[in-house]
């Protein structure tokens, strides 16, 4: 398992740039809509707060078993950033998330970056086994889960009742 943190990658219409508090004024615009919210709970971060949010995730976990690898999502046609994906990297184990902003859902971009985080991970990083969590009534990240190789378990989380997504492969899917 590699011990820097993760490189870039790339998707038909995405670059995956590694996180940089640099990024963090014009992703709390893209953070911005209260209706990212309604599964995972809490709201919208200012500017200030995420910087200091990046500048931990930047850092690194302080578990040295433990990798937090984080991507902000670069549309290549306009330049705009329009979300994030991010792993916690535990040795062949990641356990993956991605946020699209409102304004760019329904394009496929949140399916397209999950499906080229699992293809760089199997890759690049060492991962053979993903793990997502995703709340029962959010369908679109369970489509999301689906097209980047996963499948539900039928586990559920105690805390919040987000239901366990896995997937396991020896190769990245085809993009």
């Amino acid at each position: 398992m590699p011990t820097t943190g993760p490189g870039p990658f790339t998707t038909e219409r995405l670059d995956a740039l590694p996180l940089d508090p640099a990024y963090a004024d014009e992703m709390a615009a893209v953070l911005a809509d209260p209706a990212l919210y309604v599964f995972t709970g809490g709201g919208p971060p200012d500017p200030v707060a995420l910087r200091a949010r990046y500048e931990r995730q930047t850092a690194g976990s302080p578990d040295p078993g433990e990798r937090w690898w984080n991507w902000v999502l670069r549309v290549r046609a306009d330049g705009r950033l329009v979300g994030y994906v991010q792993a916690t990297v535990r040795g062949s184990c990641a356990e993956i998330a991605w946020v699209v902003g409102v304004p760019w859902q329904g394009r496929g971009y949140a399916a397209e970056a999950a499906k080229g985080l699992a293809a760089h991970l199997w890759s690049a990083g060492g991962v053979r086994t993903l793990v997502a969590h995703i709340h029962p009534g959010h369908a679109a990240s369970g489509a999301v889960a689906a097209a980047a190789g996963l499948a539900p378990t039928g586990e559920r989380r105690e805390e919040d009742g987000e239901q366990r997504w896995t997937g396991c492969s020896p190769r990245p899917p085809v993009l």
